[in-house]
């Protein structure tokens, strides 16, 4: 059998699947106490370049302006299929707190703000322990009544679900007793 059938319709097979999972990842979004962890938007690079400092974004990767649009299409996209934010934070990292902004600019102020628990651990492994510890508990606390969006690293993210996911992707988490379990991924 030709090897390009048998990979289009694995790749097929795959569709509804993925589908169902985006379906009732979006679902999950519209529930009370929703979360959902998006990685920044699009910011060229991986890490952060010598002499980074987290309040000068002069030293930092920062978002290409296809990043700048990815993340009006984050806030864009949530705001049309009907999720309603009532929180965003984000790291004290420029390409985060930018993302943020320009995703939800009507949330400015309170909703809006730094959480230092989803700050980057890419160029210092030593505080993921804690780090981590302290981005669960947060999830873990949050109530609602409206959707939670964070907007934070891969590495994060990562060690959080186990997932790695695109720039401007989200992962779409449900609280499970004491756990948070993953429910799908969104791509706006």
């Amino acid at each position: 059998m030709d090897r390009r059938f048998l990979l289009a319709s694995a790749t097929c097979a795959l569709l509804p699947a993925m589908s169902l999972a985006d379906d009732a990842a979006w679902a999950a979004l519209k529930k009370p106490g929703a979360i959902v962890l998006f990685r920044h938007a699009l910011a060229p690079g991986g890490g952060d370049p010598p002499g980074f400092k987290a309040g000068d974004c002069s030293t930092q990767r920062n978002l290409s302006e296809e990043g700048k649009v990815q993340a009006q299409r984050i806030g864009q996209t949530l705001r049309e299929r009907g999720v309603k934010v009532q929180a965003v934070w984000h790291s004290e990292w420029c390409r985060t707190r930018d993302t943020a902004q320009l995703a939800f600019p009507d949330l400015q102020g309170k909703a809006l703000k730094p959480e230092p628990a989803f700050n980057s651990f890419f160029s210092d492994r030593s505080t993921e322990p804690a780090q981590t510890a302290a981005a669960s508990a947060l999830l873990l606390n949050w109530r609602g009544p409206g959707a939670l969006v964070v907007v934070t690293h891969q590495v994060n993210i990562t060690q959080l679900t186990e997932i790695f996911p695109q720039s401007g992707e989200g992962v779409v988490l449900e609280r499970s007793g004491k756990q948070l379990r993953v429910i799908g991924r969104i791509m706006p």
